[in-house]
């Protein structure tokens, strides 16, 4: 087995684990985390999952995942650029992001994650988006104090070192891109200053 986390953590990613847990097909052979930081979500997906890969280019990060997950065969972590890295060709069961996709080209993130899904795959998408319209405007301020309250109780923190970029693409951009690339697609969008995408991908 390996090690527990030493020092468990939540945040407004962390938040959405439990979705993005959910969303696991039954018997996945291998799942495919994209962006995995400190691998704290590939450690839960291992329970779920035959195979789990972490992808992240920080040095930092993918040191970090594999000191944690040290002793467990099963949970690999690659180091490069997701557009680029050398990822199995014979494709993903399950394919997640969490609040990484805003740090790279959207719609060539998105193919990359398509082709790499297998046939009757799961891949989920949790990003960050800016407020462009008056209905989103509207919406983040509605669930600010909400935000602000729920990170104060759970003192939320994460790990260190995790890369931070500001989104470019409003709500409204992210939707729409998706829906061109991912047919039948499902969004959400969260009170804790999230959205989700969910893709099935249809079985040849």
């Amino acid at each position: 087995m390996h090690q527990a986390d030493p020092k468990p953590y939540w945040n407004t990613n962390v938040a959405r684990h439990p979705d993005i847990l959910r969303a696991v097909p039954e018997g996945c052979g291998d799942a495919l985390d994209v962006g995995c930081g400190d691998g704290l979500l590939a450690r839960k997906l291992a329970v779920r999952a035959k195979r789990v890969t972490g992808v992240d280019k920080s040095p930092e990060m993918i040191a970090c995942a594999r000191d944690l997950a040290a002793g467990h065969p099963d949970l690999a972590f690659v180091e490069g650029d997701f557009l680029t890295a050398d990822l199995s060709a014979a494709g993903y069961d399950f394919i997640c992001s969490v609040t990484t996709i805003h740090h790279m080209d959207f719609e060539a993130a998105l193919i990359r994650m398509r082709e790499l899904l297998r046939p009757g795959g799961t891949l989920v998408v949790v990003g960050l988006a800016r407020e462009a319209s008056v209905a989103e405007w509207a919406a983040m301020i509605a669930a600010a104090p909400v935000v602000r309250i729920t990170k104060l109780l759970r003192r939320a923190r994460g790990p260190e070192g995790m890369p931070v970029a500001a989104p470019q693409m409003s709500y409204g951009q992210v939707r729409a891109a998706a829906r061109g690339l991912l047919p039948g697609m499902r969004y959400r969008r969260h009170v804790l200053r999230r959205y989700s995408l969910t893709w099935d991908k249809p079985v040849r």
